[in-house]
Order: structure tokens, then C-alpha cells, then sequence
């Protein structure tokens, strides 16, 4: 009688085989999971942040914007004092009379502007007396 051999090493190929072929398919699923969606680092509420009351002498259409770039360049950022922005802008871009709120020790002023065709109003804060103005609120009309 002959005896049959089994034979185990292409049973051992097929298996490692299978094996590295499953890994690849695992670390590409992995992979594509990753890139599917952004997860977020920092939850933001956007309702968080209070809003800034317009004042009333602005049209119901102004939006506020957090800078203000004009045709010839310049820049008008929240946070610069006042003494920069009229430097910036000269005397003769602000248009109408300016109104003045007080509040405790802060002091806000309004004023209407129109430079370089663009009208735009600041308004400027002063928390305690003596302080520099600053811009709070830039509204583009």
C-alpha cells in the first residue's frame, strides 16, 4: 500500500495569505474612517459670545465687522485707539455730528465716517476716565 502524504506548507501560504490580506483591508477601512468627517477639538457655541447693541443712530441695515479694509489700503481694526484712526483717516472722513453714551465710568461715542466713498460708523469705548479711546465696534452701512 502507498501511503498519502499531506503536505502542510501550501496550506501554511494560503493562511499567512489570507492573514496579510485581512491586516491590509483593516488599516485601509481604519484609514478611510479617519478621513471621512472632522471630529471637532473645541466645541464652539456661537450663541456664547454676547452681541454688541447697535446704537440707534446707525441704519437698520449696518453689520458689524470686526475689520475694515478701504479702497487705498488702510485698516481700521477693533481695539485701535482713536488717535490711530484719525491718523489713518484725517479729520475730514467723519460726517455728521457724534453721540456720546455714558454708562457708570464707560463712556461710548458714535461717529459717522465716509472715506474714500465707503460709509462706515466707529464706535469707541473709554472704561474709566483718563483711559485711551479705543474702537469697540466697526458697523459697515
Amino acid at each position: 500500500m502507498e501511503a498519502t502524504r499531506v503536505r502542510f506548507a501550501p496550506v501554511l501560504e494560503w493562511l499567512c495569505a489570507a492573514a496579510i490580506i485581512g491586516g491590509v483591508l483593516a488599516a485601509g477601512l481604519g484609514a478611510a474612517r479617519e478621513f471621512e468627517g472632522v471630529r471637532a477639538v473645541t466645541a464652539v457655541m456661537a450663541h456664547s459670545a454676547p452681541t454688541p447693541e447697535a446704537p440707534p443712530m446707525l441704519a437698520p441695515r449696518a453689520v458689524s465687522v470686526p475689520l475694515l479694509l478701504l479702497a487705498d489700503g488702510k485698516e481700521i481694526r477693533v481695539g485701535d485707539r482713536a488717535s490711530q484712526v484719525l491718523e489713518k483717516l484725517g479729520a475730514r472722513a467723519q460726517v455728521g455730528t457724534e453721540t456720546i453714551e455714558r454708562e457708570g465710568t464707560t463712556e461710548r461715542t458714535t461717529r459717522l465716517y465716509n472715506y474714500a466713498g465707503t460709509p462706515f460708523a466707529l464706535v469707541f469705548e473709554v472704561a474709566r476716565p483718563g483711559a485711551t479711546a479705543r474702537v469697540t465696534a466697526i458697523y459697515r452701512q
